[in-house]
């Protein structure tokens, strides 16, 4: 990932970038491991140092002893000795740059505004400008590892190795080698090197990579386990679904590597801005060295190249070209830890826009699981006919069939006969000698049994039930709403945002479901393509922006139209995944608003480091010009100002959300 970012940075070839890819650099030397790590901290921290005591041992000497020996070239070579370490890599790498025509970078206004300070005679304040500077580059490469953090974590799950079933005996392979429909194992503590289904009875797995929730969870034969899971109970077997390429892990590790190729705008305005401000600042330092020539009687050449120096320093755009990506690289870590996957950093700016949220129903603010809501007993005890009803339901795999059967357990009776499937209608068969049917108001209604009033006021999906061709009670049946759905959506009206609710069920369901969560609107009974014409007609009312969620392969096309396409990333369909700007890997609701805030709080530390690099420079850089700030402003205005930005950016990483 590291490597990517760097290239991206290359690409752009600005002032900006080179201050962006001089971190990346350093902080992809530290994802090598820890030696690696080690011997680059010792180098740079070593540099430093050695720098540091030669300044602090030449200051005293030249303000508290005062030997005589220590003038002249004892002086000179003193301070030039201290400067070379700190100061000759950032030298060297802006001729470097001279030589590929880049030639306005910072490290060119860093060389300038030191080496003049030697010319002039201010040895001290040329080190300990080129010191700080590089103090400060260290403290960034720490500030950028920092942010990454979260994002790291993930790098740091892809299974190195997986255990398949070959001829009989397990092999430890590569899990790029291993094809779909092979049995893999995953011992206790393993990682799951590819998605599959389980073929053994259960065990509990550690999600937290994927979906940012550190409780455990429990997944039963035939269920689907993802890469990049930790399984913590026992010793189980997977057949596999999909390459490893094809992963959901992998899927992951791609948008996450892909991030930072996608700008925001904030971000590209400035990285222009350095392109042009760069030469700007330093034709601005020559004329302010050379034009008081012209107007001052008394002109000192030193004295204005003293200013002009103090004038490059200042300018130099760390500050900007540095905290502003960390800030959003910092929003999208955070999103990360969160269980929230921005595609870039340009979706965070669109998230600080969106007014209307427009969501599907079904596996958005549902569960998509179906689940028994009330039984109704009306011509036997429901003790008489439940079981019966169970037993013949026990035989169909339909989604309403298995709601019924969770609900009544281990209570449903044995011994079905003559099972027969009406379709359209339900199931008709004999249960320990009784008639039982089971099914829609046709199936009662093709059989003249007479239908309960009561029916007819049911809004949700009903099992009509019939023991010996008489009425014995009805089962409802509900799509379940997630747990936080409704604070979910009262927590979007708080910030002031409108919620519409799309779904291909009936309007009845649509309108149930819209109540119990206070949506302000909802529309049922739609096609794929009337989701489209929906989310279009919306539009046209002009909102600020519009953010879909959703989470099917029906979804997409919604997703693609939208200006903030989120898709419930855990359960979701890959199209839904792939087309969306904003993943949520948990499948919680609530984390739409999660995702809104840290758009908000990225967005307003970004802005903050702006007003504040600028303010500071041109308050400084004036004061300069007159002759009032010396070389220690200049160094706080550069260095100590990108600092504090940085230490501003890097706090998204600690706030809560």
């Amino acid at each position: 990932m590291n490597q990517d970012i760097k290239q991206n940075t290359n690409a752009t070839s600005t002032a900006a970038n080179h201050s962006v890819e001089h971190v990346a650099e350093k902080a992809h030397d530290h994802s090598h491991g820890d030696g690696d790590s080690k011997r680059w901290i010792d180098k740079e921290w070593l540099m430093a140092i050695i720098s540091f005591i030669l300044l602090g041992v030449g200051l005293i000497l030249d303000f508290l002893i005062k030997p005589e020996w220590f003038s002249g070239a004892i002086r000179f070579v003193w301070y030039a000795v201290a400067y070379i370490p700190v100061g000759l890599p950032v030298v060297w790498r802006g001729i470097k740059l001279i030589f590929k025509g880049e030639v306005f970078t910072e490290f060119l206004l860093m060389g300038i505004a030191t080496i003049g300070a030697f010319y002039i005679g201010e040895y001290p304040e040329g080190v300990a400008v080129m010191l700080f500077y590089a103090v400060g580059e260290l403290f960034q490469g720490a500030a950028v590892n920092r942010a990454k953090r979260s994002i790291k974590a993930l790098l740091d799950v892809r299974p190195d190795k997986a255990i398949v079933l070959r001829n009989g005996q397990y092999t430890e392979v590569d899990p790029t080698a291993v094809k779909v429909d092979e049995t893999v194992q995953i011992k206790v503590g393993e990682r799951v090197p590819l998605d599959g289904v389980m073929l053994t009875e259960g065990s509990s797995f550690n999600t937290a990579a994927l979906t940012g929730e550190s409780k455990p969870t429990s997944i039963d034969k035939g269920e689907t386990v993802l890469a990049g899971m930790i399984n913590e109970e026992k010793v189980v077997e997977l057949k596999v679904t999909k390459l490893f390429n094809d992963s959901s892990l992998a899927r992951i590790l791609t948008l996450v590597q892909n991030a930072q190729g996608r700008k925001a705008k904030t971000e590209l305005f400035i990285r222009k801005f350095a392109r042009v401000y760069t030469p700007i600042v330093v034709f601005l330092a020559v004329g302010l060295t050379l034009l008081p020539y012209f107007f001052v009687e008394e002109y000192d050449f030193n004295q204005w190249l003293y200013r002009a120096l103090i004038f490059l320093v200042i300018s130099c755009p760390c500050a900007l070209v540095v905290a502003i990506p960390l800030g959003y690289f910092g929003g999208i870590g955070a999103g990360s830890r969160n269980g929230i996957l921005f595609k870039g950093s340009s979706y965070l700016d669109r998230m600080t826009r969106v007014d209307t949220v427009v969501m599907d129903k079904t596996g958005t603010l549902t569960k998509g699981v179906f689940k028994v809501q009330k039984v109704v007993s009306k011509g036997l005890e429901e003790k008489d006919w439940l079981p019966l009803v169970a037993a013949i339901e026990r035989q169909s795999t339909h989604p309403i069939a298995k709601a019924v059967v969770d609900h009544v357990g281990d209570q449903a009776a044995a011994n079905v006969t003559n099972l027969e499937e009406i379709k359209g209608h339900g199931l008709k068969g004999t249960v320990n000698g009784k008639e039982v049917l089971a099914g829609n108001g046709k199936l009662l209604t093709k059989f003249s049994i007479p239908l309960d009033d009561e029916l007819a006021t049911v809004v949700d999906t009903v099992v009509v039930v019939a023991v010996d061709k008489k009425l014995a009670g009805f089962i409802t049946i509900a799509d379940e709403i997630k747990e936080d759905a409704k604070s979910a959506i009262q927590q979007m009206h708080a910030l002031n945002i409108k919620t519409v609710m799309l779904s291909g069920d009936k309007q009845a369901v649509v309108d149930n479901v819209a109540k119990t969560l206070g949506i302000d609107e909802a529309y049922g009974d739609l096609l794929p393509e009337n989701k489209v014409e929906k989310v279009e007609a919306i539009k046209k009312g002009k909102p600020e922006a519009l953010a879909f969620v959703g989470d099917g392969i029906n979804d997409a096309p919604v997703l693609a139209i939208s200006d903030v396409g989120i898709a419930m990333g855990g359960l979701g369909s890959d199209a839904a995944i792939e087309t969306a700007d904003v993943v949520i890997q948990t499948d919680q609701p609530s984390k739409i608003v999660t995702a809104i805030k840290i758009g908000k709080r990225t967005n307003a530390v970004v802005w903050q480091n702006i007003g504040f690099a600028f303010g500071v420079k041109i308050i400084v850089m004036g004061l300069g010009a007159w002759g009032v700030a010396s070389m220690w402003e200049a160094v706080f205005a550069d260095v100590g100002v990108a600092l504090l930005a940085i230490l501003n950016a890097v706090r998204i990483q600690r706030m809560r959300f």
